[in-house]
């Protein structure tokens, strides 16, 4: 059996787990990239300048309206390598799960999440196949009741980045991943599903017996054209943790002020004696 980390959380599946779905994770399962998602937090505990918070916050825009070709995906990968050296993983990983609610359940599609659960219902397995970093994916898929990850590895030393990459999750790596993941694990290929919005994941997609493309870049779409795959527009984020309504927030604000109003009065009341000795 594998030792690799993205297999170590796997079992071997049943019969009816033959069939796997593939998804990728930004702008097909959530409506933004991961990788750019905790940029303010960074910023806060100083691991960005606010020029470098500019500078992704561009990068951020140029890829949800373009989205990446290889060369600027590789960018992207040396830019956030670089900015996680030196510290420790455990630290981008409790960022990455501190900042869920804010960062990333606003943002989650909610086509995305119904797909998910209906491969988990029909007993298939479900894979998140993503080109961010291990530690930022994870508590992602944990949020989305999905657990398996196969994810960017980045390097580190007695838990501390290095500033390497020991396997970056993107293109034919995907496809290389999801073949050894198929083999060990039993999954016929030509049963399984694979989700992305990205020509970069045409060898993961490619791979399928059902691929199907989501939120389409333009050299995907056309590609999908081509060859038959269906396309899809996910168009709904909803954030799994909903804020209160406008009426439960004013409730609950009208019981906290009374609160305190019985409080104050009850102070107030209290005998002279009863008050303590300045």
């Amino acid at each position: 059996m594998s030792n690799s980390p993205e297999a170590r959380t796997f079992s071997h599946p049943t019969a009816p787990t033959r069939a796997a779905a593939f998804f990728d994770l930004d702008k097909t399962i959530i409506a933004r990239s991961s990788a750019y998602a905790f940029n303010r937090r960074f910023l806060e505990m100083g691991l960005i300048s606010p020029t470098t918070m500019m500078q992704l916050a561009f990068s951020h825009a140029m890829y949800m309206s373009q989205g990446h070709d290889d060369d600027q995906m590789e960018s992207a990968r040396e830019q956030l390598s670089a900015m996680v050296a030196g510290h420790k993983a455990d630290e981008l990983r409790k960022v990455a799960t501190e900042s869920l609610e804010t960062s990333i359940t606003p943002y989650i599609y909610a086509e995305a999440l119904e797909l998910i659960r209906k491969h988990q219902r029909q007993g298939q397995r479900v894979y998140i196949v993503s080109a961010s970093a291990r530690e930022v994916v994870e508590p992602i898929a944990e949020l989305l009741g999905v657990d398996h990850v196969v994810a960017t590895d980045l390097e580190k030393k007695d838990g501390v980045f290095t500033g390497g990459v020991t396997f970056f999750c993107r293109g034919e790596n995907k496809a290389i991943k999801v073949r050894e993941i198929a083999e060990e694990y039993g999954h016929d290929l030509d049963l399984c599903f694979a989700y992305s919005d990205s020509i970069t994941d045409e060898p993961m997609l490619a791979e399928v017996g059902h691929p199907l493309v989501v939120n389409p870049d333009k050299a995907l779409r056309k590609l999908a054209v081509e060859r038959g795959w269906p396309v899809r527009q996910f168009r709904n984020p909803v954030p799994l943790l909903r804020a209160p309504s406008k009426r439960t927030a004013a409730v609950t604000a009208a019981a906290s002020a009374l609160a305190v109003g019985v409080g104050a009065s009850i102070f107030a009341l209290r005998r002279p004696q009863d008050r303590p000795q300045k």
